[in-house]
């Protein structure tokens, strides 16, 4: 890559005002493979500027000519599927399959709805002598995560774009290289200069130089809760609009009517997809008390199916999470289960025996826990499973709704009548009934700590849309 050392400003790629190195990882061995440098609120300013300016032209585009350019970006993006996916397999550990597959799949369907959202999306309409009208909010700045790094620059510069805003991404710094290649996707496709800017940098420095910027409008963000109250915080002062996209501890109600095999394998593979780095992965599995031990046997079966290990090592189902860092906060709360009481069903900490570096996690189950334990509290991204046995439906429905987050939220029953009744219940974004297929038209986003507002097809071109009210329009023709 000829430009991991630089920044996308203004159409072109340019050098930081002050080059600093940082080292991106693979997770995979631990070793250094690219560098890349951070940025500074200097070069926040400049694209910043770059992207005021070309707002002041490409907000009043035609929505024929963005809807020319999402799909001039989609043809490229399918020439760069291959690139994108050894970045994303590289960067965050992602198998190879996975990657292309799932990883790169994700970003093409975000775009691919969002093209045919805008075909279709009325931005005036009239309302008796006035109008109202949907207009670009401006000049966003958009923070994206290292766990699903092109889905989250996807339905955030797609709707971006889709709008008629100019924007300033800042990817995570330890999963940058996809986002390096997005911007000369963008840029092969013309995207008018200035109205796409990429800066690379940690969240402290680029981050809060964009959050707090008088010149930006809007701020997405998706990440932790932490980061997120961060971000709120440092937005405040400008009364910019704020979206995030947080952190989540989703619950999998399975129902007494339910195939406890198929609901509980089923359950163990969502929770461990991608390695179990997922915002909205079901983590917390409720089952019903006299069926404990067996859902326990079901979930032990299921993730010693699952093979650790590289990458780019074929057959590899589970392959590492992200950093050091995430490895030392999963081990820390496998061992406060163990610690806890809770009854460690397989997994466990350390690695798996066969590797001895990387940042692997052994797929690990925990049975007989309680709603007070911090595996059931708290958010561990990793491939870590909390069965949690419950008496009554209504008792599973309190103790899922019972806590800080309220992104997903998992029913299994036959019984489809009382699934759709606990659906009302739940206190969550999003609630998926029976192992649902994915679905980039459905409405993103979570309740309480879990964020605000929305993301996907036109839930999220909305969030980048101001409405204007021009009474007596009619009139005056």
């Amino acid at each position: 890559m000829s430009h991991n050392l630089q920044f996308y400003i203004d159409g072109a790629w340019v050098d930081p005002v002050v080059p600093n190195s940082f080292d991106v990882i693979d997770p995979s061995n631990e070793d250094s493979f690219a560098q890349i440098s951070l940025g500074t609120k200097a070069d926040v300013d400049k694209a910043v500027a770059a992207a005021r300016r070309a707002f002041n032209t490409f907000g009043f585009t035609e929505v024929a000519e963005r809807l020319d350019l999402l799909n001039r970006i989609i043809t490229v993006y399918k020439k760069r599927s291959d690139d994108l996916a050894l970045a994303v397999s590289r960067e965050m550990g992602a198998p190879r399959q996975m990657a292309r597959d799932s990883q790169v799949g994700i970003g093409l369907a975000h775009l691919t709805k969002m093209a045919q959202t805008l075909k279709r999306f009325e931005f005036r309409h009239v309302k008796g002598n006035n109008l109202v009208v949907k207009e670009p909010i401006g000049v966003v700045g958009l923070i994206t995560p290292w766990n699903w790094p092109l889905n989250q620059i996807t339905c955030k510069v797609g709707p971006a774009l889709a709008a008629g805003c100019a924007m300033v991404l800042k990817p995570s710094e330890i999963a940058p290289l996809d986002a390096i290649i997005f911007a000369e996707i963008l840029d092969e496709a013309g995207v008018p200069k200035g109205v796409f800017n990429l800066v690379n940098g940690d969240g402290p420095t680029v981050g809060q130089a964009l959050a707090s910027h008088p010149d930006v409008d809007m701020m997405s963000f998706t990440g932790s809760t932490r980061a997120g109250i961060l971000v709120a915080k440092a937005a405040a002062d400008t009364v910019k609009r704020v979206h995030q996209e947080l952190g989540g501890k989703s619950a999998n109600i399975l129902f007494p009517d339910v195939d406890l095999a198929t609901a509980v394998s089923k359950g163990v593979a969502g929770c461990f997809s991608n390695s179990g780095q997922s915002c909205n992965a079901p983590t917390r599995m409720f089952v019903p008390r006299d069926r404990h031990d067996e859902a326990a046997a079901y979930a032990k079966a299921a993730a010693e199916k699952f093979t650790v290990g590289p990458a780019d090592a074929p057959g590899t189902k589970l392959g590492p999470v992200v950093s050091q860092i995430q490895f030392d906060k999963i081990q820390d709360l496998i061992q406060s289960g163990i610690d806890e009481g809770a009854t460690l069903v397989t997994g466990g900490p350390g690695r798996p025996a066969e590797l001895n570096r990387g940042y692997y996690i052994r797929p690990t189950v925990f049975a007989d826990v309680t709603h007070d334990m911090r595996i059931a509290r708290e958010e561990i991204f990793g491939p870590v499973l909390a069965i949690l046995p419950y008496d009554t439906v209504e008792q599973a429905v309190e103790q899922a709704n019972d806590t800080v987050y309220g992104l997903a939220s998992y029913i299994q029953a036959k019984d489809i009548k009382k699934a759709r009744e606990v659906a009302a219940r739940m206190r969550s974004g999003n609630v998926y009934i029976n192992y649902p297929q994915w679905d980039a038209s459905l409405p993103f986003g979570g309740y309480k700590q879990s964020g605000n507002g929305r993301e996907y097809a036109e839930y999220g071109l909305d969030d980048f849309l101001e409405i204007k009210g021009i009474a007596g329009y009619e009139a005056a023709e």
